[in-house]
């Protein structure tokens, strides 16, 4: 990234990976407003060093200047299940918020956007690995608002020459420094399996065990939260004006569920027990990243892809978690 210190706002930089994003930011050197209504994030999230306004992404437009170098956007509600049963809350908040702040980006003269987009853009993937050429077909309002957002910014670099890159997230995992994986509630795998290794769940549930895999349980490809990060900083300095890069980010390796309860036992020396449970709709058998793209243009590659080491990370935070008892 480049040497010469700049200024970003982060909007939802309290949520997990934003508040590691920040972070990276901080320790290039750069100066950092994170924007967040902590609706879903967590004021203790923000580091230390970055200045904080609480307000969601339409109060964008009363921060942004030009002394902004750019935006890494971040706030968008992230619920697979929710976004069904509430379509509009993800269409207002995801899609009418960046709409505003691509707005506010505009007005400001602000032109650099690095955007946390999905792997949820891709829906049932028709081949694995998956290349950003492949078919967009979101199952879920949530990953169709990612979508959408992904044409927004297509637009907005063609008509207004903003510089864009959107970055699909496979699925993210991990700690970095005081920031980690926390949700209310937690759908996510590795933080549900640490929390049977804690003793806040009796068991974990095993979604199928037919799936056409080596286990027959679902695979997924696993990505540390810093390597997302600094993927990141690098897409700063990728992005040009008038174009909108869309890479993948992921390790390019997949770990099935029982792989990752069985990682979580070694890591942790707790037992976990499992519940079989049916499969749930709408679950591919195996999603695992390309980023053949990232790697040629952002120069990035993981460099933290041992999944006993980001379970081991994730670990430690989970436990700096549990209450202290007198």
């Amino acid at each position: 990234m480049s040497n010469r210190p700049k200024k970003y706002l982060v909007t939802g930089g309290a949520g997990y990976v934003g508040s590691v994003v920040a972070q990276h930011l901080l320790e290039a050197g750069h100066t950092v407003t994170v924007l967040d209504d902590l609706s879903t994030g967590f004021r203790e999230g923000v580091p230390a060093g970055a200045a904080f306004v609480e307000g969601r992404i339409q109060d964008a437009g009363r921060l942004l200047d030009a002394s902004y170098d750019g935006v890494l956007h971040f706030a968008a509600y992230s619920q697979v299940g929710e976004s069904v049963l509430d379509p509009e809350k993800y269409w207002v908040n995801n899609v009418g918020g960046t709409i505003a702040l691509l707005a506010a980006m505009r007005d400001a003269g602000v032109r650099t956007l690095v955007f946390s987009s999905t792997a949820a853009t891709y829906g049932e993937p028709v081949s694995s690995p998956i290349t950003e050429t492949d078919p967009t077909a979101p199952t879920s309002p949530y990953g169709a608002s990612k979508l959408a957002v992904d044409h927004m910014i297509s637009g907005e670099a063609t008509a207004h020459g903003l510089a864009a890159v959107s970055l699909r997230y496979f699925n993210v995992a991990g700690a970095y420094g005081s920031c980690g994986e926390r949700h209310a509630p937690e759908s996510h795998l590795i933080p549900l399996v640490l929390q049977v290794a804690l003793g806040q769940r009796e068991s974990i549930s095993v979604y199928g065990d037919d799936y056409p895999t080596p286990d027959g349980t679902c695979v997924r490809d696993y990505i540390h939260v810093a390597d997302l990060a600094e993927a990141h900083l690098l897409a700063l300095d990728a992005a040009a004006a008038g174009e909108h890069l869309i890479c993948n980010l992921g390790n390019g390796n997949g770990f099935s569920v029982r792989e990752v309860i069985e990682t979580v036992r070694k890591v942790t020396g707790h037992p976990v027990p499992e519940t079989a449970a049916p499969r749930r709709g709408g679950d591919p058998a195996v999603l695992v990243a390309s980023a053949a793209t990232a790697a040629e243009r952002l120069g990035w590659q993981p460099s933290r892809a041992d999944l006993a080491d980001i379970i081991a990370d994730a670990w430690q935070f989970a436990r700096r978690q549990e209450p202290t008892t007198a």
